[in-house]
């Protein structure tokens, strides 16, 4: 029995081996293109990369979709066979492979594309990228977590003027303790994670210095006590339930989820919504912790100088088309999509709106940010619901995250 597992084991080995080498081809008349974009996201690619490859071009983008990305993108680096052209990865990490040496310049694919530059991308989305003095990726978008509301139930609570400077406080909301239907609540806690991360800037924090990680500081125990009270003042949705159905179903005045969730908001009968700023302890400051898919070239050397000029020619197409993007509930880099007309008519376009807007987009770009939100992610529910005590889990917390660091240096020597 042992050595039929052995024997299928391997089985399975090779013939991942096989899908990945076949999915990142070596053929000089197609860019393979890999992307982590499942469901919906992944549709709006696919037309994305079928508008262009209509405008027949000498050479053709292939997208492939992988659901865990950058697991096989590790395998395919280690192995050094079955390198995509070109790839989207998230921001936070950008710095991470930098200093494993992965990345190549985006320079060489962009150099023949003038417009492919800073001043048409929102900047942190552009700067996110960059890497003591060297550009390694060019932005699609930035997808943000946010805050929609119901605007009934607003208007059932006389609560509309909460909306009046843009930035509803914790207060605002802990006055309607007491006051709301049994069956209703203020907020849900979806994406609990990146409504923490936000607040430590709303705050004056960070989550780092000098390199290493701050988790256990005076600031993030602030902001998880400043989120607490919304909870112990039974103001959030019940831990254990689907804060996000409860709010498409009518029962939840604000809903901290993403940009990308007003496509499936709008497809929700009755519900009558719009959408704001995430909560904030005061109205002087506001953050919308975001992040950002960005067009990479991973290091390889079978990749032609005329496969890189291609894809700098789909990546000037997407500059200028990427409106079918904006369909997916995502905040287009490009200015030249995000300040037309057509790009107004989508609700995400409110946090391009205007300077402060647009700045409230906060991206992490710290090193070892991945392994800071991961800990964020696995304590701040138990933290928030009073199930564990703030100080003993921010302790474990900063010792999660110190761990992870630690390992992943051994690892890069």
């Amino acid at each position: 029995m042992l050595k039929k597992k052995l024997i299928f084991s391997l089985i399975l080995v090779l013939l991942t081996t096989v899908v990945l080498v076949a999915c990142g081809n070596d053929d000089k008349n197609t860019i393979t293109f890999w992307t982590p974009l499942t469901g919906d996201d992944g549709a709006y690619m696919d037309k994305l990369v079928k508008d262009y490859n209509a405008t027949n071009p000498k050479i053709k983008v292939k997208h492939i979709i992988t659901s865990d990305m950058y697991t096989k993108l590790s395998t395919v680096i280690n192995s050094k066979k079955g390198i995509p052209d070109l790839a989207i990865i998230h921001a936070d990490r950008v710095p991470g492979f930098v200093k494993r040496g992965v990345l190549e310049s985006i320079t060489s694919a962009i150099k023949n594309q003038p417009e492919i530059r800073k001043e048409n991308y929102l900047s942190q989305a552009w700067s996110t990228g960059k890497i003591n003095e060297t550009q390694y990726t060019v932005p699609l978008d930035i997808h943000s977590g946010v805050m929609y509301y119901n605007k009934d139930l607003l208007k059932k609570y006389n609560a509309e003027s909460f909306l009046d400077d843009n930035v509803i406080t914790i207060d605002e909301m802990l006055s309607l303790k007491g006051k709301l239907a049994k069956d209703e609540y203020v907020v849900n806690d979806a994406l609990l994670g990146w409504v923490i991360l936000g607040q430590v800037q709303n705050m004056g924090g960070d989550i780092q210095k000098d390199g290493k990680p701050t988790i256990n500081t005076p600031i993030m125990k602030q902001v998880f006590e400043n989120v607490k009270k919304i909870n112990d003042a039974g103001l959030m949705t019940p831990f254990g339930e689907d804060g996000y159905l409860m709010f498409q179903s009518g029962k939840v005045l604000f809903s901290t989820d993403g940009t990308w969730s007003s496509t499936t908001h709008a497809k929700v009968k009755g519900l009558n919504f719009g959408v704001t700023n995430v909560y904030s302890p005061t109205p002087a400051k506001f953050t919308n912790r975001s992040s950002s898919h960005l067009f990479a070239m991973l290091n390889n050397d079978k990749r032609s100088d005329e496969k890189e000029a291609a894809i700098g020619e789909f990546l000037e197409f997407v500059r200028v088309n990427s409106i079918e993007w904006a369909k997916a509930g995502q905040i287009v880099a490009s200015k030249k999509v995000n300040e037309s007309p057509e790009y107004k008519n989508f609700l995400q376009s409110y946090f391009t709106s205007n300077e402060k807007e647009t700045k409230s987009l906060y991206i992490y770009t710290y090193e070892y940010y991945p392994y800071v939100a991961e800990a964020v992610d696995t304590y701040a529910p138990d933290m928030v619901r009073g199930k564990a005590n703030i100080d003993e889990y921010l302790q474990k917390m900063q010792k999660f995250v110190e761990d992870k660091v630690a390992e992943s240096n051994v690892g890069a020597k």
